[in-house]
């Protein structure tokens, strides 16, 4: 599994190198969000012509705490995405930083 911080997520925010993943449920990502693509983890067999371009390029997943983003990861990485991460501790860990 590759894992990456909560300090490294927020480096890589304002990064164009890096596409991140937010597969918690909508609800939960209205209470707080990154600004970043939601995709629930449920849906995303469903929507990964939307990732096509992305296959090749660092895609960082997260959720709550990192079990549902773990899932992600390994969906993705069994569909040919090639750098896969997820972070460490999920949205929990990143609001610990602020």
């Amino acid at each position: 599994m590759t894992l990456i911080s909560a300090h490294s997520l927020r480096d890589k925010l304002h990064s164009d190198q890096s596409v991140i993943i937010d597969v918690r449920e909508p609800w939960e990502y209205d209470e707080y969000n990154l600004g970043v693509k939601n995709i629930p983890l449920a849906e995303l067999p469903h929507r990964l012509k939307d990732l096509e371009y992305c296959k090749n390029k660092e895609v960082i997943v997260h959720c709550k705490s990192g079990a549902r983003s773990h899932l992600a990861m390994k969906y993705l990485t069994k569909q040919g995405f090639s750098n896969v991460k997820t972070v460490d501790g999920g949205i929990e860990a990143y609001l610990q930083t602020t």
